[in-house]
């Protein structure tokens, strides 16, 4: 692979290197936001042999173009847009998996970035019109450019807009491929909110408004496209088992037609400027198999083909609230060992769903020692116990009152109703978690267990044998022995968990976070109790 001589110095030398490759003439007409961009690029000096040497990169295979963006706008800012660009291995696994499909009439990439999924397309499939739909105006005119230097420019269609109003359709199959934008809800606006909610209802599904930019995609596709169009999407994961995902959990056994979900491991990054776990999903609109493949791969030389590993049947898919761990080996521990689940249930800890209140501070003196608890309320208190905790006197205390406050004898009960009114006044009355409890005071901590762990960071959980006494509220999972472990061995089962779980047994999100849930814990393999005895490692 060759480089420009020079490395592209700005977003405007980068418009113009994109014209200079023939980006005015290629994918249809240019925008106002495309031609005010390349005004703007005019008065750009460029070297022609920087723009000779751009074009033989691409020629070979490259995108030199989208590299240069990606080292001049920050992944900070590219977030925005939800901009991630996706390595060639994957691409170009994803477009093989369509070609072996079926030869598509048309391909439409959502998120077209520098076209990387559309050049590789292009190749594949040398009859097929070629149409590429991004929010950035750049970003358009690389995909042209890209395109014109590949020799699709004349077949192609750029198009700068949203795709969730793109529902043009042809006669003929059309290939939606490509890596729908990562934008967090937080990002999105109340009246796109208000369309996810009214599209799925006309599918007779519900949406949440915790749903990232990436589902919509997922639906828009769903809503727009026809049976046997068919399709491939890299995105985040976390749609297989967060709730927001149900809509597109249930897209993939519905409308979408689901047929394969393989996840990629953040060490294989997936996403360059994330370390966050990716799905890429196939799907065949209308189609509905008997059975949905799963398949989990560690780096990209493994990633080989898609539509294949685990085969899971939908029945099975349509009464799993999540679907990661689908994705894992299902083999036989080895002699002597065990899944945690059988030695202990895991609980997450208590949502108090007011910490400001519940957690004992200025606004709480005068409550007695009866109804404080000292509790595990950060994780780095499991962290920094290096396994022990022996001491609770250096924790926080949570506020526990009984549903029934005739329980407590007098003094205690004039020193709580006090507290009360002290609470309502910080609104501890009104929250979603109090409303929905048997009374709104009774925050109902669980019983001290035995091991506490982290569930989520960017390293592995810890743990810690809970000499103290201590409980834990939903920072921290509660690890209670199904039936009576001993000292020696609860302490050798902490020492295991300790040294041997990686995060990669988790699910990893963007920025690195990779959590465990329950259940996810509990599969977790360890030495039975007489290996534990012994001291085995694996």
């Amino acid at each position: 692979m060759s480089h420009p001589l020079n490395p592209i110095r700005s977003e405007a030398e980068l418009a113009a290197v994109t014209l200079a490759l023939g980006a005015a003439e290629a994918g249809g007409p240019l925008s106002t936001a495309e031609i005010a961009l390349a005004k703007a690029a005019a008065e750009q000096l460029v070297d022609p042999r920087m723009v000779e040497d751009v074009r033989c990169s691409i020629m070979a295979g490259a995108d030199p173009l989208g590299d240069a963006f990606s080292a001049l706008r920050s992944p900070e800012v590219r977030r925005e847009n939800g901009a991630t660009y996706t390595p060639a291995p994957i691409v170009r696994t994803m477009v093989d998996w369509a070609e072996s499909t079926r030869i598509p009439c048309r391909v439409v990439d959502p998120g077209v970035g520098s076209a990387r999924f559309l050049s590789f397309a292009g190749a594949k499939f040398p009859e097929a019109e070629l149409i590429g739909i991004d929010v950035d105006p750049l970003a358009a005119l690389m995909a042209r450019a890209n395109l014109a230097v590949s020799g699709c420019g004349a077949r192609a269609r750029i198009i700068l807009g949203d795709y969730r109003r793109f529902k043009e359709q042809v006669d003929g199959s059309t290939l939606y491929i490509g890596n729908p934008p990562y934008v967090r809800h937080h990002q999105i606006t109340a009246p796109w909110k208000e369309w996810l909610a009214a599209e799925a209802a006309k599918l007779k599904l519900t949406a949440s408004k915790l749903a990232g930019l990436h589902v919509y995609f997922f639906l828009a596709t769903a809503s727009s496209a026809k049976p046997k169009d068919f399709g491939a999407f890299i995105t985040a994961s976390e749609w297989l088992d967060v709730n927001y995902g149900a809509l597109v959990r249930s897209l993939m056994l519905g409308r979408l037609g689901g047929k394969s979900v393989t996840v990629i491991e953040p060490t294989a990054q997936p996403f360059p400027d994330a370390a966050a776990t990716a799905a890429i999903t196939t799907f065949e609109i209308g189609a509905k198999p008997t059975s949905v493949y799963f398949r989990r791969v560690e780096d990209l030389a493994s990633l080989d083909e898609l539509g294949k590993g685990r085969r899971v049947h939908r029945d099975r898919l349509a009464s799993e609230g999540r679907w990661s761990h689908l994705t894992r080996s299902s083999e036989k521990p080895p002699e002597g060992y065990v899944e945690l689940g059988e030695l202990c249930r895991v609980h997450r800890g208590t949502v108090t769903g007011a910490n400001g209140v519940w957690i004992a501070g200025a606004h709480s003196v005068g409550l007695p020692d009866a109804v404080l608890f000292p509790t595990i309320t950060r994780a780095r208190e499991v962290l920094e116990a290096d396994g022990l905790l022996s001491d609770s006197r250096r924790l926080r205390r949570v506020i526990n009152l009984p549903a029934d406050l005739d329980e407590l004898d007098s003094p205690t009960r004039q020193a709580v109703e006090k507290f009360l009114k002290v609470a309502k006044a910080m609104g501890a009355n009104t929250g979603y978690v109090a409303r929905n409890r048997k009374a709104w005071w009774a925050v109902g901590l669980r019983a001290a267990a035995p091991i506490i762990s982290t569930y989520m960071a960017r390293r592995p959980p810890g743990f810690i044998i809970n000499k103290a006494d201590a409980r834990h509220i939903n920072i921290a999972h509660g690890l209670y022995p199904r039936e009576h472990l001993g000292e020696a061995v609860q302490n050798k089962l902490v020492a295991f968990l300790q040294t041997n779980i990686s995060q990669k047994s988790g699910r990893t999100y963007a920025g690195g976070l990779t959590k465990f849930e329950p259940r996810e814990m509990e599969r977790l393999i360890v030495p039975g109790p007489a290996l534990l005895a012994a001291g085995a490692t694996l």
